[in-house]
């Protein structure tokens, strides 16, 4: 294009001239610009490098403790249908009594928590030395803790209490430094479509639900998951309910691709692929399956895994609440499966059932306290740190900790330790002192060659221990042998 710009017109006519030149390169640049291949580059956030993966799960890795928070309309029966009580976990209360979906809908129209205080919660949290939390956003039941705009049967449009549960969490939570995750399930007991491997389902009409679930997929699920994303910004999202034989492998690896789109840094459990490998939780080990980390239900991996990994468990018998279940683990078995997972490398991901009135059981606040106190003296040995490349444990009553990128070393012992306490794996630094965390004083030590480390416990120190005590952590500078 010519422009020629006469002598004899004004000031005023030469710069309308030049801007609409300039307005002409730019927008000639911009298009060559959104036709190149880097504006149009699609990530694929499957085949992340290991750098970035390492950089993404960092604040994970160092956080070691959460709350898992099993909650919805399975509250208000509290494992009794009819009058009868249930047996099995109380989230699952449909199921065992294969409760229609209208009829179960009775239940979400009477969850009214009016005692829930999202405040208290994430202080509960906090005082606990938790560093995150997920929180069922959907269960397997399909009733939803926010104000859906895809769907009404949620905590808003379709029970009394009408408040939207997660943004009230979220922002506790942020206020208490409480990394914020939500959990969600992939099958849905309550939507039409979702229904091919379902107690629900018409044994005599199966043909195309299989193409059915893929629209619930796109159209419903997914939509749903958009708007937990842009609405609470999670830290996390924790999938299940993976292994209903309509969901394919390729969805799940699509499905962590849509999430991770929406927001490239969060974190996602393995169950948003096939790849789980029962109760265990590990992937199995042929196959390229998706997912950030592996998740062993009720149990904890039996030695140290290089993978990541998070044990989720209960603190009774159920994840969601039952009033009949008076089976709680102890603080100190909690306490010592904090240490075992941490020592092998992994978290800890320890669940709550809130009362349907938005209580959290006495009896786990009570261990919570517990553990919580515990962590303000030992914390130090939890997070932060990662598993000794040799040996995680000596014996079944001694684990060791390391701090990422330090020479400090922990020997936390599970119970009351002899006057003489041997390590056989580590090595402290030459004119170094050992301590015992919570206690200021230097404990005497030698080292002897094919013996090891020998701390001499002083009686007037070991005579403190008590059954509040739980386990005792020891700060040792040194090596690994």
């Amino acid at each position: 294009m010519k422009l020629f710009l006469v002598k004899k017109k004004s000031l005023m006519q030469k710069k309308v001239y030049i801007l609409i030149l300039a307005i002409l390169i730019l927008s000639c640049q911009g298009e060559k610009r959104s036709n190149s291949p880097k504006a149009s580059q699609i990530i694929n956030y499957l085949e992340e490098t290991e750098t970035d993966f390492n950089a993404r799960m960092e604040w994970w890795r160092n956080a070691r403790f959460g709350m898992f928070i099993h909650w919805g309309a399975y509250a208000v029966p509290a494992g009794v249908h009819k009058g009868k009580e249930v047996k099995g976990i109380g989230e699952w209360i449909q199921y065992y009594e294969r409760i229609p979906a209208k009829e179960y809908e009775t239940y979400a129209k009477l969850f009214n928590p009016q005692e829930f205080d999202a405040d208290l919660w994430a202080k509960t949290m906090k005082e606990a030395g938790m560093q995150y939390v997920v929180i069922t956003s959907k269960h397997h039941d399909g009733f939803s803790l926010w104000d859906s705009k895809v769907s009404n049967y949620d905590i808003v449009d379709f029970s009394p209490y009408g408040k939207d549960i997660l943004k009230a969490l979220s922002l506790a939570c942020k206020k208490q430094g409480i990394k914020f995750g939500l959990y969600h399930s992939i099958m849905d007991w309550h939507h039409p479509d979702a229904q091919y491997d379902s107690f629900l389902r018409n044994e005599k009409d199966t043909i195309g639900y299989k193409e059915k679930f893929k629209v619930y997929l796109e159209n419903y699920m997914k939509p749903q998951v958009k708007e937990l994303v842009d609405n609470y910004d999670p830290s996390i999202l924790w999938f299940d309910g993976e292994w209903v034989d309509e969901f394919t492998h390729e969805q799940g690896k699509a499905l962590y691709q849509y999430v991770r789109t929406l927001k490239p840094d969060i974190l996602i459990n393995n169950r948003v692929d096939k790849g789980r490998q029962g109760m265990q939780g590990m992937n199995k080990k042929n196959g390229d399956y998706a997912g950030d980390f592996g998740t062993p239900e009720q149990e904890i991996l039996d030695k140290a895994a290089d993978s990541d990994w998070e044990s989720c468990m209960t603190m009774n018998d159920t994840w969601g609440y039952k009033k009949n279940d008076n089976n709680w683990k102890s603080s100190e078995v909690l306490i010592h499966n904090l240490i075992d997972v941490t020592a092998k490398g992994g978290n800890y991901l320890l669940n709550i059932g809130p009362t349907s009135d938005g209580v959290i059981p006495e009896p786990s606040l009570e261990r919570l306290k517990q553990m919580g106190e515990w962590l303000n003296t030992n914390g130090i040995a939890i997070y932060k740190t990662e598993r000794l490349q040799k040996n995680y444990k000596q014996g079944e009553n001694i684990r060791f900790t390391k701090k990422k990128g330090k020479d400090d070393f922990y020997a936390i012992t599970l119970k009351k330790p002899k006057a003489t306490f041997v390590i056989k794996n580590l090595k402290p630094r030459p004119n170094t002192n050992i301590y015992l965390l919570g206690n200021d004083s230097p404990i005497p030590w030698e080292f002897v060659e094919n013996e090891g480390l020998k701390i001499t416990i002083p009686k007037i120190l070991l005579d403190t221990w008590s059954k509040s005590s739980h386990a005792w952590a020891f700060h040792i500078k040194g090596k690994e042998l």
